[in-house]
């Protein structure tokens, strides 16, 4: 008798709901698939195929820089491909299949990698709240990840989290900051992925003319947002609000230069890591 599990390995697809969504969007925020994407790819089939072609797609539309030494040359990856394949791995055999028209989606931005799969932690708090050192391992689908244990592209002991966060570090260039980050709603469950060669890539001192129109985006978002908060919001509604799913992006963006201006306020600022924290327009003196 084919199962459920049975029907996701198969070559057929026989499960919808099997696919994943890749997108390179143009710079650092979506747009219009028409307009900002810069490469977009839409995969449907088994597991093994949605592993591979999620992978290559991060491939090549990745880059390879290098640096010369005296007598070698260091190559220097934007995103350690070992992490790029426990990320995807992690999002095929813990998503919820049973969610109709779901799908995982790969974005990348010029500074990052998004993998978004339906379903968020099965057991427990959400993860931003967890040690990844220390969180227990709950399986969603207890035979897919048996079968890619087998198969040897995961291990059993919930260590896929660490294992992102430790092939990163191993990058050249890599700093504290460009630390993958893990978020999780009851929906979905996201992994981000730094580009440690942004920085790098992005330090020229010759503005162009892309930079001006997206610092230009940002003045307008930072003033709807202030609109937005007339009434006192959570992060998560302000985020939701102007479409930044990263938070360390958002944080650096929005959040730390409309405190900083003293245009926005917190409701507690005796406590700003409290769970209840939320943020209101400041009233003009």
């Amino acid at each position: 008798m084919l199962t459920n599990a049975g029907r996701l390995l198969t070559d057929q697809r026989t499960v919808f709901n099997s696919r994943i969504f890749c997108t390179r969007w143009n710079g650092l925020e979506k747009g219009s698939i028409f307009d900002d994407a810069l490469d977009d790819k839409e995969y449907e089939g088994s597991l093994i195929y949605l592993l591979q072609s999620g992978c290559e797609f991060i491939r090549n539309n990745s880059k390879v820089r290098f640096a010369k030494e005296a007598q070698y040359r260091v190559d220097k990856p934007d995103y350690a491909e070992r992490a790029v394949t426990e990320a995807v791995v992690n999002a095929l055999i813990h998503r919820d299949y049973i969610v109709l028209g779901s799908e995982i989606h790969i974005d990348m931005y010029d500074d990052r990698v998004e993998i978004v799969s339906p379903g968020g932690m099965f057991e427990g708090a959400p993860v931003q709240e967890c040690d990844i050192n220390t969180i227990r391992s709950v399986r969603r689908n207890p035979v897919i990840a048996d079968l890619f244990h087998r198969m040897k592209y995961m291990e059993r002991r919930g260590s896929g989290l660490r294992k992102i966060v430790s092939e990163t570090e191993k990058l050249p260039g890599y700093e504290e900051y460009l630390k993958p980050e893990f978020f999780s709603t009851p929906s979905d469950f996201r992994v981000i992925l730094k580009n440690v060669n942004y920085i790098m890539s992005g330090s020229s001192t010759h503005e162009t003319t892309h930079d001006t129109i997206h610092d230009l985006a940002l003045t307008q978002k930072q003033a709807l947002l202030l609109d937005f908060c007339t009434e006192a919001r959570s992060r998560d509604e302000m985020q939701a609000f102007v479409g930044i799913t990263n938070r360390s992006h958002f944080s650096k963006a929005y959040l730390k230069p409309l405190l900083a201006s003293g245009k926005l306020k917190m409701t507690i600022p005796d406590k700003p890591k409290s769970r209840s924290q939320k943020y209101i327009t400041a009233k003009e003196q």
